[in-house]
């Protein structure tokens, strides 16, 4: 009787791995892997790529420094767009905003503020976005949000509390580093509605909020690929035929 019950319960727990898999692999699946393992992955070969990009852009500008051809003046006016659009280095005065999470276990520190949620204790993409809007309403020459320049295509992105930028996978604490007129940087921050709010919830819960002046700081120059990708609509004659 032992026997038969033994092999029972092992022809049930059989039919119910196939219930389950249904005829897929269900301890080697690709789909098993965790997302955080994929982002951090594609952030690795992103980091790569992009180091062979300027590597590809410096041997370009330098070809391009050789050529002789080229009007002075229109050599000139290529050197005032790069920097404008950020592909070179930028040095000046300015100043470094860190965010950072409050503690998982942080608890009201002014009286009358309910219990924290867990959203309440983290940095969100609204807040970072809310200092670089600042930044740059402030008159700011060139931002760079941990080690990486922005420019006009940037795109500052957060999934939880993990930023995402130009392909790259941050966490907390995050700097935002402006250069710029510090006057004028620090007044920007100071009446932006939407920083006010993240403040709030620093006095409110101790996240951190810390903004540093620097005499003199340098900016790198963008590294990443400068070409724009955009959908095109067909021409007629490929355009698929109207279903009636």
């Amino acid at each position: 009787m032992g026997t038969v019950a033994v092999f029972g319960l092992a022809g049930l727990l059989c039919w119910l791995s196939f219930q389950v898999s249904q005829g897929n692999n269900i301890r080697t699946d690709d789909s098993l892997l965790q997302m955080s393992d994929l982002i951090r992955e594609r952030a690795r070969q992103n980091e790569r790529l992009q180091a062979a990009t300027a590597d590809l852009r410096a041997q370009v500008e330098a070809l391009a420094g050789h050529d002789s051809s080229t009007d002075p003046a229109d050599r000139r006016r290529l050197a005032e767009l790069t920097e404008e659009t950020g592909l070179t280095e930028l040095t000046g005065q300015g100043l470094t905003v860190t965010l950072t999470d409050a503690p998982p276990d942080a608890t009201p520190l002014v009286p009358g503020v309910p219990d924290p949620s867990p959203n309440d204790l983290v940095i969100h993409q609204q807040d970072l976005q809310a200092v670089v809007n600042a930044l740059w309403a402030g008159g700011a020459e060139g931002i760079q949000v941990m080690d990486q320049r922005l420019v006009s295509t940037s795109a500052v992105r957060c999934v939880g509390n993990t930023l995402i930028l130009q392909g790259r996978l941050y966490s907390p604490p995050y700097t935002v580093t402006a250069v710029g007129d510090p006057a004028a940087l620090h007044a920007a921050l100071d009446t932006a509605p939407a920083v006010d709010n993240y403040r709030q919830y620093v006095r409110a819960y101790g996240l951190g909020w810390h903004v540093d002046d620097h005499a003199a700081v340098t900016l790198p120059g963008f590294d990443g690929g400068v070409t724009l990708r955009y959908a095109e609509p067909l021409p007629a004659d490929d355009a698929p035929a109207a279903e009636d």
